[in-house]
């Protein structure tokens, strides 16, 4: 039974949410931030990046603290506002190639989380969830919610659908050409029937923010252990969450570029290959897989298909069908000697939103060497790995939809 509650949401005012509105600060190049820095007051990013306007790079305790310091100057020019009353929030995104993502914004239980109510297909870095703790221990306030994907659920659906015929809270277009839509519920029969709903699922599954949710239970265990007066109703038991039906998960692969060939001549290494996959050279016209098992290959400025050998590789758990383990065990381990995925030099990812092109200029530059693509991962598997208490290999899946940070934040 998956408990979500409605929260008093801080939001900017209508008239500012379009220029408060973020991607996450590493999506951005240089250029792009210090444009945004230099000619947006209102940008979230002056928040999550307070040192800019010292010329200074700041780190630690000490950014932690001139966020918060930013976040709270925005609520007193009264560019963000709490709501008065516990809502849930319907969160729409349009993207530029007219896919609709539905969704709620909502809070969600720490203690689900620890029970595995809330399951997890990833492994985390606990340096990484440290940092982060401490840093939503410092601002007291979180701006990006973790993506949750549930079966779909008619009762909630049509209580999107009705809202909907209301006009949007907010509405605004972002220059990635994607338009963005709230609404808040605060109905009571509404909420009723959202919860409920939610309650009557036995699972729901982290689909992307696994430290950021990992770091919240972190924070609740350090808060719960402070508060002589805990009670289990505090906000910092739950985390910002926006909850979508697994029919409206987008899933697109990461595909995989290596610099060197570990020592091993061309030849030698189509040579160790054939031993587990068939290969055909398909020249230099682009080429993707279309089938589980089967990835493509650039190689020396010609593409490649790899047939998996049926009888040279066994399945024995779900996550040996993931074709990111695969492309791991029986490529990049034994014969690339790469063993850390997360923290080796020689290996870095690229979306598969990108087109095959991008994966065969990276080469071409010279940048890297090799480079092998893969078709996406199902909701089934991911869900499969997680029921079976497994975890996917770092950069298995991109998903959809990405949140735009500042638009909803949820104080503890």
């Amino acid at each position: 039974m998956a408990n979500i509650k409605p929260f008093r949401a801080v939001k900017p005012t209508r008239d500012k949410v379009s220029l408060v509105a973020s991607r996450s600060y590493q999506s951005y190049t240089q250029a792009e931030r210090e444009g945004r820095l230099n000619y947006n007051p209102f940008s979230f990013l002056h928040i999550v990046n307070p040192g800019y306007k010292y010329a200074k790079e700041i780190s630690g305790e000490a950014r932690y603290q001139l966020v918060k310091n930013r976040y709270l100057e925005f609520k007193e020019d009264d560019v963000f506002k709490q709501d008065k009353k516990p809502s849930f929030y319907i969160y729409k995104i349009v993207d530029r190639d007219h896919q609709t993502f539905n969704g709620i914004v909502a809070a969600a239980s720490v203690e689900d989380y620890q029970n595995d109510v809330i399951k997890k297909h990833e492994d985390t870095i606990a340096s990484r969830e440290i940092v982060f703790k401490d840093y939503l221990k410092t601002v007291g306030f979180n701006a990006e919610p973790v993506l949750l994907t549930y079966p779909d659920n008619n009762a909630i659906s049509n209580v999107i659908t009705e809202i909907q015929k209301e006009r949007a809270e907010f509405e605004f277009t972002t220059t990635y050409r994607d338009t963005h839509y709230l609404w808040q519920i605060d109905n009571e029969a509404h909420i009723k029937i959202i919860s409920e709903a939610f309650a009557s699922m036995n699972t729901l599954y982290i689909a992307d923010g696994h430290h950021r949710s990992s770091s919240s239970h972190l924070l609740c265990e350090d808060l719960k252990a402070e508060n002589k007066n805990h009670n289990g109703d505090e906000t910092y038991n739950y985390f910002m969450s926006f909850l979508i039906p697994e029919s409206e998960l987008q899933i697109h692969e990461f595909n995989r570029l290596v610099k060197d060939l570990n020592g091993l001549t061309k030849e030698e290494f189509l040579i160790k290959l054939d031993t587990t996959y068939r290969i055909e050279n398909r020249g230099i016209m682009p080429y993707k897989p279309s089938k589980p098992h089967h990835f493509s290959m650039y190689l020396d400025g010609e593409f490649y298909s790899l047939y998996l050998r049926k009888t040279s590789y066994k399945f024995g758990t779900s996550l040996d069908e993931l074709d990111a383990q695969l492309l791991y065990q029986t490529i990049l381990k034994p014969i690339l000697e790469i063993e850390d995925l997360r923290h080796d030099k020689r290996i870095d990812y690229l979306s598969g939103k990108k087109d095959i092109v991008n994966l065969k200029s990276k080469i071409d530059s010279g940048e890297f060497k090799v480079g092998f693509g893969m078709i996406p991962a199902t909701i089934e598997q991911m869900k499969r790995i997680a029921d079976d208490g497994l975890k996917m290999p770092p950069k298995s899946t991109y998903i959809e939809p990405k949140l735009r940070s500042g638009v909803t934040i949820y104080e503890f």
